[in-house]
């Protein structure tokens, strides 16, 4: 049995449809994200979760128990569920420590004592229970918040783009250590952020959300190497469609060369194995097209974007169609400059140029995924 589960639900603000028949499971200690664009749903959905919103259909059960959906809607405060805001939402007269044990109201003094020492040691503040919000850092009052959400041992732990008021380096950082000490207390959490970044360095499992719905629930390695449509292909990574043409049922061939499928293209439902020269948009990642200088191939330098380690460089084709390449930053390669470059595919993603959503025959490296 799932630790959560939401099972079709919907929420509307009058005509409004916010969530259409949203679902997703999530197994105990594992960690998951909604991830999408502002205005998706994703903080509605987080808010049905906590109980802050009924849900018009569907059901949400926790540990079991329905606690929305059905006629039942049991309140925020016996769902057991911790929250760690956007704002921290600390108390600026209380001391870090005092801030940590404001939920274990109730517990007797020395567990309590023994509890806010022990998280504070696991956040990593063991020496600041005596100071107050304003002494602290962003990031120090983050990891607070965090403490303090998860004082009364929740049954589920919610955090509404906790790294959105951050410096980008400092987000980076934070995000790895959440996740650190959300594993270390074997706590089961949802994440909702509109970053990518955020949400592959934390979660375990990510729900691609739009229009109210999710796309894709999936591990962040899926998808981004298996998007189930266009959509989520567009929304996670980097990458341009070149067109192509299946070949037979195992190739596809593009500008750049001949892609091989590990198993049988599929063109369409009905169409059997396919021996047509059907038209497909397939994606290319930064990291599908390698420079090589011995390449007889050749692409002109049109963009560069300087990343540290990395350059990554918009190419234009000989037919004009662009493609990127993340190219190692010692390649320094000017524009105008025409470099060498081969694919280097593992995952074939097409779609046909008529759908979004794509078919997928069966997981397997070297995966052709053709859409309808």
């Amino acid at each position: 049995m799932s630790h959560l589960e939401l099972a079709g639900i919907d929420l509307a603000y009058g005509a409004h449809r916010v969530v259409r028949q949203l679902s997703l499971r999530l197994e105990k200690g594992s960690i998951g994200c909604l991830l999408g664009p502002s205005g998706c749903g994703k903080t509605t959905v987080l808010r049905c979760i906590a109980g802050f919103e009924p849900v018009a259909a569907g059901h949400i059960r926790l540990d079991g128990e329905v606690v929305s959906g059905g006629g039942r809607h049991l309140p925020p405060e016996r769902r057991r569920i911790g929250m760690v805001f956007q704002d921290y939402a600390l108390f600026p007269h209380l001391s870090v420590a005092d801030n940590v044990a404001f939920g274990l109201r109730g517990t007797e003094a020395s567990a309590r004592r023994n509890r806010v020492a022990e998280l504070l040691r696991i956040v990593g503040l063991a020496d600041h229970g005596n100071r107050y919000p304003h002494e602290l850092s962003g990031g120090q009052q983050q990891r607070v918040a965090l403490a303090r959400a998860l004082a009364p041992r929740p049954s589920l732990l919610l955090l509404d783009e906790p790294f959105s008021n951050l410096d980008v380096e400092l987000r980076e950082r934070l995000s790895h250590e959440v996740r650190d000490i959300i594993k270390a207390t074997h706590t089961t959490a949802i994440l909702v952020t509109h970053d990518q970044h955020e949400a592959f360095a934390v979660a375990d499992e990510i729900g691609i959300m739009h229009e109210g719905r999710i796309q894709q629930w999936d591990t962040p390695y899926n998808l981004y190497h298996r998007p189930a449509n266009r959509f989520v292909a567009d929304f996670i990574g980097q990458g341009v469609f070149l067109p192509g043409h299946v070949m037979n049922d195992h190739q596809v061939q593009v500008e750049l060369g001949v892609l091989n499928s590990a198993i049988p293209v599929e063109c369409g439902v009905g169409c059997g194995e396919c021996s047509r020269d059907c038209t497909v948009d397939v994606l290319l990642r930064p990291d599908d097209i390698v420079h090589d200088d011995a390449s007889s191939l050749r692409a002109e330098v049109e963009h560069k974007a300087f990343r540290g380690a990395d350059i990554l460089y918009t190419l234009r084709l000989a037919s004009g169609a662009r493609v990127l390449s993340l190219v190692p930053s010692h390649h320094n390669h000017a524009i105008g400059e025409k470099i060498g470059i081969r694919l280097d595919v593992d995952h074939v993603v097409t779609f046909h140029d008529d759908s979004d959503e794509a078919v997928h025959t069966r997981p397997a490296e070297g995966l052709v995924q053709i859409a309808r």
